[in-house]
């Protein structure tokens, strides 16, 4: 069935690809209502697609007569690096995509990867929400043909395997783990001794059940909402990155908005990110009791501390490869300052 499902959704996505071609962006509906299609590659379970569904609420009760918003779950639009392409040539309008993708198409999100770059996730949250930090990230993609229209919470990634627990750096050396596809992961991971397999987040299942894989890292999340945690039983926290998720939106569909309807999507913006963040702390408490009580899986709460030495070079290496994002590492580390590890 899923195969059937993968091969229907590559079938639209070529679909959409040629309507981009021949100069339509979104396209139609019968009564000349613009459609507007969302991709993501999460369930409809997840936080991510429950706020889109607030964010499709909001606009259709104030622009209804003239969007109609479509949401394209589960990677039914493609991977994420195919749904990142779809929106830069407005095949379709707007996609959710991890900023380790988005680092492939602008240096500027390297420093939203970099491992242990947040204190706590009040650290976290509180960047995130600084317009100071996020407005020169966000803006520099547009010469890429999108933007970068607000972040969704992803939690804290961790380490989840299939045989072992990783309690040290050590416990890496061998092991085959799934990592997004960015250079700066391929780098925390040879820093930390394992070897780094990145590939799409729709084929992890499928590897790690073949152990293609030894295990892979991500938020709880992915242990139910995506069943790695009927395959991995030991799920560390070692906490080495918060790495937000990314709504991009097509830049010529964004310029065309009206100043009133722009008013208006800019609300609706921050409608999906307060109900998808409002939804992730309820949602990570869930799946942490699911995975616990119905999978079998072990959590486990290492010493992070020599996670964290073994990868500190990587913020060097950051400003030194990157001098223009050194002041927003520096307003970082205030935030961290005023929320250190301790304050959670």
């Amino acid at each position: 069935m899923k195969k059937i499902l993968r091969t229907a959704a590559l079938a639209l996505a070529g679909a959409l690809a040629l309507t981009a071609l021949s100069g339509c962006s979104g396209g139609a509906s019968a009564s000349g209502v613009q459609i507007i299609r969302i991709g993501h590659n999460q369930s409809t379970n997840h936080p991510t697609h429950t706020g889109l569904l607030a964010f499709e609420e909001y606009i259709e009760g104030e622009l209804g007569d003239k969007y109609d918003i479509q949401i394209f779950p589960s990677e039914l639009l493609g991977s994420q690096n195919e749904m990142v392409q779809l929106t830069q040539t407005g095949a379709i309008t707007f996609c959710v995509a991890s900023n380790s993708l988005l680092e492939t198409f602008s240096d500027n999100y390297t420093l939203f990867n970099l491992p242990y770059l947040f204190a706590s996730p009040e650290a976290y949250h509180a960047s995130m929400d600084d317009p100071n930090i996020v407005g020169p990230i966000f803006e520099s993609t547009m010469q890429a043909g999108f933007e970068a229209v607000t972040w969704l919470d992803a939690g804290t990634r961790n380490f989840y395997t299939i045989n072992t627990p990783i309690e040290t750096p050590e416990d890496l050396r061998g092991l085959k783990i799934r990592v997004q596809q960015s250079p700066t992961n391929v780098r925390m991971m040879e820093l930390l001794g394992g070897s780094a397999t990145p590939m799409g987040f729709g084929d992890v299942y499928t590897a790690l059940q073949s152990q293609m894989l030894d295990g892979a890292e991500n938020n709880e999340l992915a242990l139910t909402d995506n069943g790695h945690g009927d395959i991995c039983k030991y799920y560390s926290y070692t906490m080495h990155q918060m790495i937000p998720d990314i709504l991009i939106g097509n830049l010529d569909f964004m310029k065309g908005l009206s100043e009133e309807e722009r008013a208006i999507f800019d609300e609706g913006f921050q409608i999906l990110n307060q109900t998808q963040r409002d939804a992730w702390e309820t949602a990570v408490e869930e799946a942490k009791e699911k995975a616990e009580n119905e999978q079998g899986v072990n959590f486990s709460y290492p010493d992070i501390t020599p996670f964290q030495e073994a990868v500190a070079p990587m913020h060097q290496e950051m400003l030194e490869d990157y001098p223009d994002l050194a002041p927003i590492y520096e307003l970082i580390q205030e935030h961290n300052a005023e929320y250190p590890a301790d304050s959670q």
